[in-house]
């Protein structure tokens, strides 16, 4: 697998990222071995970009990854880890915390459940609007000069933000959600991290799989699976939304590839400074994912793909209305 680098300042990683969440019970029941076995298979085929966050499943997720990955060379994958999103023993989110000494705080107990002496990317999971950007990233600067932190990362964040974190400390990458059908990051976003150097790591490439040509339908997601509460999946914006997939599924067929194939390879068409992460949580899917790094999309196929897919398509917003105003831009 070639590697790509995340902006000026950040480490050199696989094209593609293997994001963990799924492994944790977000879009329903996981299976605990074929999650580890997905972390091992990934790592052989040469993935060594690994994103979690310490709120997946309450650190269910970090667990989850210290058995997958003991006994590994350390310093053959790098861990980016998410903080900061407040959680109660239901399902329910209570805000963000950024303090400087939640940074700490939550650095240590991410440490020890990984089972690690560092963390190479950590990053705020959503904007803190208590506390300014600038006392949060100094917090981890701190961290990164004591050596438990490597890189400094953010996520889901405005350009101005994006702009104030980086007098800071530098930023090696902004992670954001990023697919056919989730473009809001090209207006100022994107051009903003590319004027500092900064990278971009791409979550939601399948949109949850709603665009990842599985997905019918006639497909109800069960209660504990996220996705029910999607407006995306909600019914009236399903169905309009599946028709997008029906046209690209044409453009994959005449290229030779599958509907997830095609759709990864378009985020990483976008530019050598975009890994796109894939949230994968069976090697099935992860066998289906890997071979969209050998795709070459011309420039033919770029503007198929768009017509399949025109900016804006999509019916219903990327997350419950309740999650979108933390959002530093939107669908």
């Amino acid at each position: 697998m070639q590697r790509r680098t995340l902006g000026s300042t950040g480490p050199t990683v696989s094209e593609l990222g293997l994001g963990a969440m799924g492994m944790s019970g977000a879009y329903g029941a996981a299976d605990r071995p074929e999650s580890i076995a997905t972390v091992h298979a990934a790592l052989e085929a040469g993935v060594t970009l690994i994103d979690t966050g310490d709120f997946y499943a309450m650190g269910h997720n970090e667990l989850l990854l210290a058995e997958a990955l003991r006994g590994r060379d350390r310093d053959s994958y790098q861990l980016s880890v998410k903080f900061g999103m407040l959680r109660g023993p239901g399902p329910d989110f209570g805000g963000h915390d950024g303090r400087p000494e939640a940074v700490k705080n939550f650095l240590a107990y991410s440490l020890t459940r990984l089972g690690t002496d560092h963390i190479d990317i950590y990053r705020p999971a959503r904007l803190d609007p208590a506390v300014p950007i600038e006392e949060t990233v100094g917090a981890i600067k701190e961290m990164v000069d004591a050596g438990y932190v490597r890189h400094i990362g953010l996520s889901e964040v405005d350009a101005a933000t994006v702009r104030r974190a980086h007098a800071v400390h530098p930023i090696a990458d902004l992670q954001i959600e990023y697919s056919l059908i989730s473009r809001a990051v090209e207006a100022d976003v994107l051009p903003t991290l590319r004027e500092l150097g900064i990278g971009l790591t791409a979550y939601g490439v399948l949109s949850r799989g709603l665009i990842s040509g599985h997905w019918t339908a006639e497909r109800s997601a069960d209660p504990d699976d996220s996705r029910s509460r999607s407006p995306r999946f909600s019914g009236g914006n399903v169905e309009h939304n599946l028709t997008l997939v029906e046209a690209l599924r044409r453009v994959a067929e005449a290229k030779g590839c599958t509907v997830a194939q095609l759709a990864i390879a378009w985020v990483a068409a976008q530019g050598a400074d975009i890994v796109p992460l894939v949230g994968a949580r069976t090697r099935e899917r992860l066998t289906e994912a890997l071979p969209a790094t050998e795709l070459d999309l011309t420039a033919d196929d770029l503007a198929e793909i768009d017509k399949a897919v025109p900016p804006g398509a999509a019916r219903g917003d990327r997350y419950p209305s309740a999650f979108m105003s933390g959002l530093g831009v939107g669908n």
